[in-house]
């Protein structure tokens, strides 16, 4: 199983970290010790003192008459070292040891059926940390929609039945901390409940 991230697919969220809006979609991967077990905690990596949560939408992956789809689809996290991103980005560096270490992606155990979603309706989500609306938005905020990723990242890589695309988190991330509730909602309805950790012991 592979695990497809996609970065800066919402213009509010790329421009309050300062990137540009992209012309393509940015693929990055996420190996699969990255998920957290359903139902969590969520553990902080010790080697970073600025994790961020990404609410998003994923999307299961499967293939019909040989074409991948996307047939399923509900909320995950996408956590972030931004302090060691930040500075992998100014060395010029691959970032990957800030979005694909252990415990880096959550995705919610509930998903529902695409067909379900009317062809220009909207997926709302979103994400209260302790309590409070930290993220919410919906797919039709996208700069790229999902066939259009699904087409875009099987130029370079095959997508295999039970991949997982990760389309991207709107405005509003910020760091987590040890004690912190993470509650994700879709469709108003919540999906993860999700406490977090303090680091393990040398991690």
């Amino acid at each position: 199983m592979k695990i497809v991230c996609i970065g800066r697919n919402y213009g509010e969220h790329a421009k309050e970290l300062g990137n540009a809006i992209p012309d393509e979609p940015v693929v990055f991967l996420k190996p699969p010790s990255a998920l957290v077990p359903t139902g969590g905690p969520v553990r902080l990596p010790a080697f970073s003192n600025d994790i961020h949560h990404e609410i998003e939408l994923v999307y299961s992956i499967f293939h019909k008459n040989g074409k991948a789809q996307a047939d399923k689809v509900t909320i995950g996290l996408d956590l972030t070292a931004r302090d060691l991103q930040m500075d992998l980005k100014a060395k010029g560096l691959p970032w990957e040891k800030a979005k694909a270490f252990d415990g880096s992606a959550y995705v919610a155990e509930r998903s529902l059926a695409i067909e379900s979603f009317p062809p220009t309706g909207h997926i709302d989500f979103m994400l209260k940390r302790n309590g409070k609306v930290a993220q919410a938005g919906h797919s039709g905020q996208m700069l790229f929609n999902i066939t259009a990723l699904i087409a875009h990242v099987e130029r370079y890589m095959a997508l295999d039945n039970g991949d997982l695309l990760f389309s991207g988190t709107p405005a509003g991330v910020g760091r987590i901390e040890a004690g912190d509730r993470l509650e994700g909602y879709l469709l108003g309805e919540l999906v993860f409940d999700l406490k977090v950790e303090a680091a393990a012991t040398g991690r």
